[in-house]
This record gives C-alpha cells, sequence and structure tokens, in this order.
C-alpha cells in the first residue's frame, strides 16, 4: 500500500497580506482588515491582522474596540473580498499543477495529496517548495506547509512554522511529535473539552495518548473515542476535493446593541435576503438553515433546522429565522450580532413541484430582483422596511 502524503498548505496572514502587496506604504506596518473601529467605539471584530500588528497582541475575531486600543497606529482597512477571492482562486491554481487531490477548506488554506506526485515532481519537501516559489514569485504572497502522512498532522505541522515555514513529520514519528503538545492542538478541543480534561490532570495529547482507549470512551463516549484516536496520530479522512462551496453564512454586528423584535425581524429580513441572492448566484440551495445569535456579554448561540427539501427561496429562510429567533425567550443581555446560515448544499436544479405544492412565485420574483441588482447595483432595489436600519457588515474570521 502507498503512504499517503498529504501536504497543508496555509497563506500568511492572507488578507493583510494582500493589502501590504497592494500597497507599498503598508509593507512592514501593523495592518488590520476588518470593522471600522471608529476611534475605538467600532462594533465589528478584526477579520486579519499582520505580523506586525500581532507582535501588539492583536488576532482574527477580536473585537475591533479592542484592537483599535492595543494599536492605535495600525491601518485599519475595510475587507476587500472580491480581491482576496479572486487571488485565492489563483493560489488554488498554482496548488492544483501537482495534484487533482486539493480540497480548500477555507479562502486561505487548503489540503493536497500528492502521494501519486512524487514521480512527476520529486520529494514531499521539493514539492512542498516548489509550491511556496511558485506562490511567492506569482503572487508576492507567503504560506506556510506542514507535510506529514494525514490531515491532522500536517495541519498542526504548518501551524507551528508560520509565517512562511515548511514542517515534514515523518510516517511512525506522529505520537513523538504529539507528545508534548498541549490538548487545544485537537480538533473539536474548546474551551469546555480543555477544562474537563484539566479536571482529569490531562494537559498534554501525550497523556491523552497514555491512557487507555476505553479510560475515555467511558468518560467522553464517542468524543472520547476521536480524542484518543487522533492523540495517536491517527486520520483516515482522504483528501477530498470540493468544487462548490460546503456553506454559506451572512452576518451583521448592530452599532447598538438591541433587544428591539422588530428590528431584530427586519435585520433577519435583511440577512435571508442576501444569503439567498448569494445561493442563488453561486447555483445552490441548502437543506440545513442556521440561526447564530451574539449577546452583549459576547456569549454565542446557534439553532438550526433541517427542511424537507432544499431551499434558496429568501421568504422561506426568513420565516425560518423567525421561527428559530422566537426560540430564544431568555438572553442575558441585549443583541450584539445576528448571522444566517445555510448547510448541506445541494447544486440547484429545476425542481417538479408536487401535486398540492404551492406555485413557485417567489423563486421567479427573487431571480427578478436579482436581475435588477446585478444591472443597476445592490442598493437599486430594498424594502421600504430595510431602509432606516443602522447596522453594518461583520467581517467574518477567516484566518487563525
Amino acid at each position: 500500500m502507498v503512504e499517503r502524503v498529504i501536504l497543508h498548505v496555509d497563506m500568511d496572514a492572507f488578507f493583510a497580506a494582500i493589502e501590504q502587496r497592494e500597497r507599498v506604504e503598508y509593507q512592514g506596518k501593523p495592518v488590520v482588515v476588518g470593522a471600522d473601529p471608529k476611534g475605538g467605539r467600532g462594533r465589528g471584530v478584526v477579520a486579519a491582522c499582520s505580523y506586525e500588528a500581532r507582535a501588539f497582541g492583536l488576532h482574527s475575531a477580536m473585537p475591533i474596540s479592542r484592537a483599535y486600543r492595543l494599536c492605535p497606529e495600525a491601518i485599519f482597512l475595510p475587507p476587500n473580498r472580491a480581491l482576496y477571492l479572486k487571488v485565492s482562486k489563483s493560489v488554488m491554481a498554482i496548488l492544483s499543477r501537482y495534484t487533482d487531490l486539493v480540497e480548500p477548506i477555507s479562502i486561505d488554506e487548503a489540503f493536497l495529496d500528492v502521494s501519486g506526485s512524487l514521480k512527476l515532481f520529486g520529494s514531499p519537501k521539493q514539492i512542498a517548495r516548489r509550491i511556496k516559489a511558485d506562490i511567492s514569485k506569482e503572487q508576492s504572497l507567503s504560506c506556510s506547509i506542514g507535510i506529514a502522512s494525514n490531515k491532522f498532522i500536517a495541519k498542526i505541522a504548518s501551524d507551528m512554522r508560520k509565517p512562511n515555514g515548511l514542517l515534514a513529520i515523518p510516517a511512525g514519528s506522529e505520537r513523538g511529535f504529539l507528545r508534548s503538545l498541549s490538548t487545544r492542538h485537537i480538533w473539536g478541543v474548546g474551551p469546555k473539552t480543555e477544562a474537563q480534561l484539566r479536571t482529569l490532570g490531562v494537559f498534554t495529547i501525550g497523556e491523552i495518548a497514555a491512557k487507555p482507549l476505553e479510560f475515555w470512551q467511558d468518560r467522553l463516549g464517542k468524543q472520547g473515542v476521536q480524542l484518543w484516536r487522533l492523540s495517536q496520530g491517527i486520520d483516515s479522512r482522504a483528501v477530498t476535493p470540493q468544487h462548490e462551496p460546503v456553506s454559506l453564512s451572512q452576518e451583521i454586528t448592530f452599532v447598538k446593541d438591541s433587544d428591539d423584535a422588530a428590528l431584530l425581524q427586519r435585520t433577519l429580513l435583511a440577512l435571508s435576503e442576501k444569503l439567498a441572492a448569494r445561493a442563488r448566484k453561486q447555483g445552490v440551495r441548502a437543506r440545513t438553515l442556521q440561526l447564530k445569535l451574539r449577546t452583549a456579554d459576547f456569549s454565542t448561540y446557534t439553532r438550526r433546522v433541517t427542511l424537507r427539501r432544499p431551499s434558496s427561496d429568501a421568504t422561506q429562510i426568513y420565516e425560518v429565522m423567525k421561527m428559530l429567533l422566537a426560540k430564544f425567550t431568555q438572553l442575558p443581555s441585549k443583541v450584539r450580532l445576528l448571522g444566517v446560515g445555510m448547510a448541506q448544499l445541494t447544486k440547484q436544479t429545476s425542481l417538479q413541484p408536487g401535486l398540492f405544492d404551492q406555485p413557485p412565485t417567489h423563486g421567479r420574483l427573487e431571480e427578478s430582483l436579482d436581475e435588477i441588482r446585478a444591472k443597476f447595483g445592490d442598493k437599486s432595489i430594498v424594502r421600504a422596511s430595510l431602509l432606516a436600519d443602522a447596522i453594518e457588515d461583520e467581517s467574518s474570521a477567516e484566518e487563525p
């Protein structure tokens, strides 16, 4: 059996690095991409920041107001999503030169299975160096690459050599590599699980591996089995090329925290319309819809529902979101952020309606609205109920 060779390619400070590439005067300076800080009173988050900014303690997903307080001299820029997507496509095209097995997992990182490419392009390290050189020459950007026999190890390896690094973990040495690392390096170990592990006196991956499988299965069930397997360096997941998006989401941060039910519903309507339009543009429908809500104390809650039939209809999405919002009968504080999401996406096809189904008038109407907005701009036609709301787009955190 051929030993798998997996690469994890992770672009360095992707959004901020592109901005520094585009404007020479930004190079060597702290650059923050995200919401408008508004002199420390901004409501959004950091989407990405340069390594010069990280030296001040900034990181992605940090409240933009805190980022401003830590580094007021930073250059704060709004996201240029169209440019980032264009560069991402160019980077993915470079990766595809070396194997057909490329699995993008975000706009700025991907797994590659190069097991079948070694005779053509050389050793794993030679392939990784060629990829780094191509990206540097053609895009003037840097990346970090981890090489291993599986995804889990390759991902950790690339993280440990950022920025602009390369680390290969030979097959058979996985457990030794993991032994002294913190448990937080394991996928699925967040603050709650980490606290659970600490109560058991477990702080490192090696300490998980040292206990028998039954110990973890008894205490954490299926999650315990997964933790134990990863602690042994076992990860059998294949690199799966994805040519369609696996999920879509749209978020908004309020300028002022709110518990106004009417405003929350109008916001859900606006988000549902934007999300549905994006889905139709990409030719997909969703079977799962999700509502995300963040309160003023930064607690985050989610609710989801699975539809009988996939949909990209804004009216249906909105009705589901209203229903999910109604489930939040008591919240500890006012709402800071609302988000709507779609998952379990399928390619949009012309679905034959059932005998007693209502005619799909909403779909035809929304397609007409899409055409108007494409020709005259997103704001050319807006529901009257959405004209006066003071809300701003939330920048999602794309980078680690």
